[in-house]
């Protein structure tokens, strides 16, 4: 892969995150899960996070992140990202307030609406119609936020309720910080002017610096720093190119179905040396992010574990 070998100084504050491997083929004890968490709060990591299908088995997101409440003590936990499309809303309201009070306070939701030609069978099997999933999906977070703050009707443009049983509380005033995935012009003025923070995964960083401005921009009314600015990014370091190419192509099929090729048109994945991992993330930074949440592209817990060591020992501290 082709980097440009111009220097960026990042931010400063630029924090790290780690995708938990959930899915059945990356272990074979779940209990695993827990202890790779923790080792990932002893190695630095600002955060860990979970992520949502139903497109084969794996740990259940909040159920992994409540068992994560008590385990760990520091770290952030969020869900990269949560489909609340798949739950009934009320019920997510009151299971996501639970985290964040078993967590006391560190739970963060990064949402999203699916995939196309992907997430249409989610939806069937969920009994929720595929359109208007926008509308439900900003719906769904106004009627979470709401719940937690002791509202008892609620009336949005698809999801009505006359009248609401009284719910958990969020641990913190007006409830965890709710992020939103994806890049479309529509996501970008929506995280602007809805959510508490942006986590995409473009292709090239000038497309996160355009985006980040347009987020931005849809925020002017709010207050300064309303949006935080974050990454998702598939990263595996190894100094065998040859190698590094077959291993991410077997990752993007087996996740996928798709080539890599395909794959790396419509997100980030960095790959290679640490120097140049190091080097693609530092664009990212220059382009504004100040979150980045690292997906390892491996095929076992063991691998992802000796990935994760890496990264922390290597190209965080390079990073600021």
């Amino acid at each position: 892969m082709a980097f440009l070998v111009e220097a960026t100084i990042p931010p400063m504050n630029t924090r790290f995150g780690i995708l938990l491997p959930t899915g059945q083929d990356q272990w074979d004890d779940a209990r695993r899960l827990v202890d790779f968490a923790v080792r990932a709060e002893r190695l630095g990591y600002d955060s860990v996070w979970a992520n949502d299908t139903l497109l084969g088995p794996r740990i259940e997101p909040l159920a992994m992140l409540a068992a994560l409440s008590s385990a760990t003590g520091r770290v952030t936990l969020g869900t990269a990202a949560l489909l609340p499309a798949f739950r009934r809303p009320v019920m997510a309201a009151q299971e996501l307030a639970s985290i964040d009070h078993l967590s006391a306070g560190r739970l963060i939701v990064t949402v999203g609406a699916g995939y196309p030609g992907r997430s249409e069978i989610e939806y069937a099997v969920s009994e929720v119609p595929w359109e208007r999933r926008f509308g439900r999906l900003d719906d769904t977070v106004a009627l979470w936020r709401a719940l937690w703050s002791g509202e008892r009707a609620f009336h949005g443009k698809i999801l009505c309720f006359d009248e609401l049983p009284e719910s958990t509380p969020s641990f913190r005033p007006g409830g965890p910080p709710i992020w939103l995935g994806g890049g479309s012009p529509s996501a970008l003025q929506r995280a602007g002017r809805l959510y508490d923070g942006w986590l995409p995964y473009p292709p090239d960083p000038a497309d996160y610096r355009t985006g980040l401005a347009a987020v931005r921009h849809a925020a002017a009314e709010r207050a300064e720093g309303a949006v935080a600015p974050a990454l998702f990014v598939t990263v595996l370091i190894s100094d065998d190119v040859e190698d590094t190419d077959r291993r991410i192509d077997s990752y993007c099929r087996s996740t996928y179905g798709l080539p890599y090729e395909t794959v790396r048109t419509v997100q980030v994945i960095v790959a290679g040396s640490v120097e140049r991992v190091t080097e693609a993330l530092a664009r990212y930074t220059e382009a504004g992010a100040t979150h980045l949440v690292c997906r390892i592209a491996a095929p076992s817990l063991e691998v992802q574990l000796d990935q994760m060591e890496l990264i922390a020992e290597s190209v965080r501290p390079a990073l600021g």
